[in-house]
């Protein structure tokens, strides 16, 4: 049997911290297999479907807005809470302090990566018996957390391409199983998808002809594409560019 290493790791205590974003989200909640999902329906809709996979923050403002975001570029956004209304955000004390001694992170995490584990496949067939047509084309999205169900999309047959920023929960056989394009937003300081990490990961797409963007910011850490404080100029930017890569990223491959 092969060895599968981890590429990377589960998420960390760098994942329990970030800003909350301001804004009004536009979407609606609905019952999905299930699943409560978030529904981000474009003004102009170019005719795809967008399965969001969220970080361990779950419906978050920052998470609604980014659905928003790519429902502005044309995309009808589906976002699974997996977490079943249970965020990581509900067991810090306050908004500024994540150190509650009782909460088990490690339990949490192995309780819900469970649950998406079976429920993902699911949710992913009900959203195209639900919203998709004959000629509906399928993009992918996840955060942290949301990764490795990107990976296990692109290695089907429903999405076109994926994206992925600040991964976790990655192993080698998520890249050496890729069938579509994969862009990857990356920071460059992040513990849980280092460099090295990153390295071998590039090494595997570029081995195996994978199709792939690599997308490298400097002088953040993980959680900039989600959770990233928009009173600093660089910081809001980074994010910015992380959204603006993925559609036009998503835009090129599901206009092929």
């Amino acid at each position: 049997m092969m060895a599968d290493p981890v590429l990377a790791k589960p998420s960390g205590p760098c994942c329990l911290n970030g800003t909350i974003h301001q804004g009004e989200s536009k979407g609606k909640f609905v019952t999905l297999a299930g699943v409560e999902t978030y529904v981000g329906t474009p003004t102009k809709p170019n005719g795809h479907i967008l399965l969001y996979f969220p970080d361990v923050w779950g419906m978050f403002p920052n998470g609604l807005l980014i659905m928003d975001g790519f429902a502005d570029a044309g995309y009808l956004v589906l976002g699974m809470d997996y977490f079943r209304g249970d965020p990581v955000w509900k067991h810090r004390k306050d908004r500024h302090d994540n150190s509650d001694p009782n909460f088990d992170y490690e339990a949490w995490k192995k309780k819900h990566t469970a649950f998406a584990d079976e429920n993902v496949p699911k949710w992913v067939s009900a959203v195209k018996e639900e919203y998709g047509e004959e000629q509906t084309k399928y993009a992918c999205v996840g955060y942290c957390f949301g990764a490795p169900y990107v990976c296990n999309e692109l290695a089907g047959n429903t999405v076109t391409a994926g994206a992925f920023a600040h991964p976790a929960f990655l192993k080698v056989h998520h890249f050496f199983n890729l069938k579509k394009p994969l862009f990857l937003s990356c920071a460059e300081v992040d513990h849980t998808f280092d460099t090295p990490s990153r390295r071998r990961a590039l090494e595997i797409l570029q081995t195996e002809k994978k199709p792939y963007q690599l997308q490298l910011f400097s002088g953040v850490q993980h959680g900039f594409a989600l959770r990233g404080d928009l009173e600093n100029p660089y910081e809001r930017y980074v994010k910015e560019q992380s959204l603006k890569g993925i559609v036009e990223w998503f835009d090129f491959w599901l206009s092929q």
